[in-house]
């Protein structure tokens, strides 16, 4: 008997680049923090990482780390480290598997790194809150490990239509910023220094917006499993030459199977969006799994959340405070189910797939009655999975699974 060939996901020729840029990425903030005249600054994923880099300081991301726990699936195993000194296993399991990992002196980055044995120390933390209160609590905690300032921005939360005033609050908090930060740094602020840093950060923006809206050919030339990889370099090396290079030749990658109808999953049958967290620890077992289903999972507003279109180098506080207020998970749910409503469309979206991250209810947008709203709406049907960004303890695989199953049979019989 022979075996049933199995649909394949085609694999992403500049993967190999992208690695490189991530490995010079860490060796040089590794060789930063470990001389005498350089100065590191942690950052969250979405904080004003632009003002840091205009003055010199080289950029950490912890959250970036942290998704590196979860993908190399060692995060369940030293969440409970952090928990036993006073977090909460109900919160962000970002910021208790960072805990736990640095309480255990451990890092992914020591496997994938030869001679990289710790994490960056900081001379500074900076935060926005425009994705949760977690952040704030977390940079406060390694401030006070390492006896170093930590500052940051408060963002106006359940936003509708960003407005003036939200744009001038923000705008005011991260220019309250500088002073400090050239106390620490030893250098002046420099406006066409932050100009010009701005300038690449939107170019790398339009260039990453393009690169994922290649999705909306058919087939899809990539799936939301590819986008969660390649987002690695607009996440921690916007601002930089490096992350523009770099998508430009993505992109051409991505132009080119377009051309020439090549879908990322081997006869495509289904589209699906993915609304909210990957699940870090399954992104290849899930991709996997819908690929075997000839189901394209292309698109989500997870990779959509570094695409900063408001950047505009020729009024830097103003467009940087809209920019980071305009982001998803700040907005309303009317704002949002207007959002996911156009991504449907643009996308040609069979089905929506809403993972419902235990310790992460801010980019978890099922649980007041959301999905049923726009399924009305839209007559494209949804899919509610549980489980959670890094801790696999909350995730049942053989549910998941046959929820999935399920739901594509679904989709073969109403298509």
């Amino acid at each position: 008997m022979s075996e049933v060939k199995k649909p394949i996901r085609k694999k992403i020729m500049a993967t190999k680049e992208m690695r490189q840029i991530m490995a010079d990425y860490f060796y040089e903030l590794d060789s930063a923090a470990k001389s005498n005249d350089k100065k590191v600054a942690w950052c969250s994923s979405v904080g004003p990482a632009e003002i840091l880099r205009s003055m010199g300081f080289y950029v950490y991301f912890p959250e970036n780390h942290s998704a590196m726990l979860g993908a190399t699936r060692m995060a369940t195993d030293l969440i409970p480290y952090a928990n036993a000194i006073g977090y909460s296993p109900e919160i962000c399991s970002y910021l208790t598997a960072d805990i736990g990992a640095y309480l255990k002196k451990i890092t992914p980055l020591s496997k994938a790194y030869e001679g990289i044995e710790g994490l960056p120390k900081p001379d500074v933390l900076v935060f926005n809150t425009n994705q949760c209160r977690d952040v704030q609590d977390w940079f406060g905690w390694f401030a006070n490990e390492f006896d170093v300032p930590v500052m940051g921005v408060q963002t106006h939360r359940g936003v509708g239509d960003v407005t003036g005033a939200h744009v001038k609050s923000i705008a005011g908090q991260m220019e309250a910023l500088i002073e400090p930060l050239e106390k620490v740094s030893g250098a002046k602020f420099d406006m066409n220094e932050l100009k010009r840093v701005l300038s690449l950060s939107r170019e790398c923006s339009d260039l990453w917006k393009r690169v994922l809206d290649t999705a909306a050919a058919t087939p899809s030339p990539l799936t939301f499993f590819d986008g969660t990889i390649h987002m690695g370099p607009a996440v921690v090396l916007r601002g930089t030459q490096q992350a523009v290079d770099y998508y430009k030749v993505l992109l051409a990658e991505l132009k080119d199977r377009v051309k020439n109808n090549e879908g990322a999953v081997e006869d495509e049958r289904f589209r699906l969006y993915w609304e909210g967290m990957p699940i870090w620890g399954r992104l290849r077992d899930h991709s996997e799994l819908f690929t075997n289903l000839k189901t394209c999972v292309l698109a989500s507003t997870y990779c959509n959340s570094w695409i900063f279109s408001a950047f505009d180098a020729s009024d830097p506080f103003n467009s940087m405070a809209r920019a980071y207020t305009e982001l998803f998970i700040v907005r309303s749910d009317k704002a949002k189910e207007r959002y996911i409503k156009e991504m449907m469309k643009f996308f040609k979206i069979d089905g929506i797939v809403y993972h419902d991250a235990k310790t992460c209810p801010n980019n978890s947008n099922n649980r007041y009655g959301m999905p049923q709203r726009l399924e009305e709406e839209t007559g494209i049907p949804a899919l509610v999975i549980d489980g959670d960004l890094n801790d696999l303890r909350c995730l049942s695989d053989e549910q998941t699974k046959t929820n999935i199953e399920a739901f594509i049979e679904q989709l073969e019989e109403t298509k």
